[in-house]
């Protein structure tokens, strides 16, 4: 099988790791953190520019007509150099949810104006008590006349601070765990009777936990059918979960080079530490797991468009699993071999050690992912 990645992909790779390179550095991921910036508007636009933004849609609403191995591409980028943008919630998760159930009327506003870089969305789905089961909606939406109420709470929406809209998922008939049932729904984040507490995850990317008191939403609000979202927000967090798998790569990738830099310049004893035969190995290992998760996420990117569910299900959850061991270890060895260093702000090796630590959680971590791959 032919691995090589096609003229045009090669230069997706080269346009976006360019970009990152000249205008996203550790220093300024620091000052965001410490201004509870979510994400910085230039570097969005820079996105949008390049056309990143557009990556998995059609170009009939001006996208670039990619699949699972263009998103994965950006993403090992951003995972290299751990942008807090919300490309994962605006384009992969909202975006896809869009791109999937939404009229051609819908699409034609939402994805033009998430291409263009003038629209932010966020998927408000996780529930408290649902323990990664994504069948778990206990908000409800009543029905008043052509309109619909919801009330309900969401927690975790990923990058809910700074969206316009949301998509939110809603219970229109059956229980909490029912797979049938459950409706999406656009909601302006401006509502009056929508409520919201921002707050920052350990990893320096910004959440909102929401309130739905009441909101009212017309007839067009409602993307796909009714009672009848689950397929598609299944599709939607198994091409999240994809992207997450393609990030944690990049992750690694730094991390593994930041380490053999150290491993090579650090000295012991009048000689590299990189002499030394155990720390050899230990770097060694730490490829191993990077190579095998590489692997991994490349399966799931070219599953994860299969219009079989079960192998796209197996695939997705077999790299998830996988890669969240993978990245554990590799974190594990990176500290280790720096040693107190490892361990300080000065070196950004904490902060991958937080994102890996982070994508392993978020959708269902590697032991929950494991028992859905059996």
């Amino acid at each position: 099988m032919d691995f090589s990645l096609t003229e045009e992909q090669q230069m997706l790779t080269d346009s976006v790791e360019r970009f990152l390179e000249k205008n996203y550095s550790h220093e300024l991921r620091r000052d965001m953190i410490a201004n509870r910036q979510a994400m910085s508007e230039e570097v969005w636009q820079g996105f949008a520019s390049l056309g990143l933004l557009g990556v998995p849609f059609s170009d009939e609403y001006g996208g670039f007509g990619g699949g699972g191995i263009e998103t994965m591409l950006v993403m090992q980028a951003m995972g290299r150099h751990l942008v807090l943008e919300p490309y994962l919630s605006t384009v992969v998760l909202a975006g896809g949810l869009v791109d999937l159930g939404a009229a051609d009327w819908q699409k034609k506003i939402l994805l033009q104006g998430i291409v263009d870089g003038s629209m932010l969305l966020a998927f408000a789905h996780a529930e408290q008590g649902a323990r990664y089961d994504p069948g778990y909606v206990a908000t409800r939406a009543q029905p008043d006349g052509n309109n619909w109420i919801i009330e309900g709470k969401k927690t975790l929406v990923l990058h809910g601070p700074v969206a316009e809209k949301l998509i939110v998922s809603a219970r229109t008939k059956g229980d909490p765990g029912d797979r049938d049932g459950v409706t999406l729904f656009i909601v302006e984040c401006e509502d009056e009777m929508l409520g919201g507490q921002e707050y920052p995850l350990f990893d320096g990317t910004r959440a909102l936990d929401v309130q739905l008191n009441g909101v009212r939403v017309g007839p067009e609000s409602v993307i796909g059918t009714l009672n009848g979202a689950m397929p598609l927000i299944e599709t939607a967090v198994d091409r999240a979960m994809a992207a997450l798998c393609a990030e944690a790569v990049g992750a690694m990738e730094t991390l593994h080079a930041m380490t053999l830099e150290y491993l090579k310049t650090r000295q012991q004893f009048g000689v590299a530490i990189g002499r030394f035969q155990a720390l050899q190995h230990r770097a060694v290992d730490m490829l191993i797991n990077l190579e095998e998760a590489r692997s991994m996420a490349l399966l799931a990117a070219g599953k994860v468009d299969s219009d079989d569910v079960f192998e796209r299900r197996r695939a997705v959850t077999a790299a998830k699993a996988l890669i969240g061991q993978a990245g554990r270890y590799v974190s594990q060895q990176a500290i280790q071999l720096h040693g107190g260093m490892g361990m300080t702000e000065e070196l950004p090796v904490g902060a991958y050690v937080k994102r890996l630590a982070a994508i392993d959680v978020l959708f269902g971590d590697a032991a929950y992912q494991r028992a859905q791959f059996a």
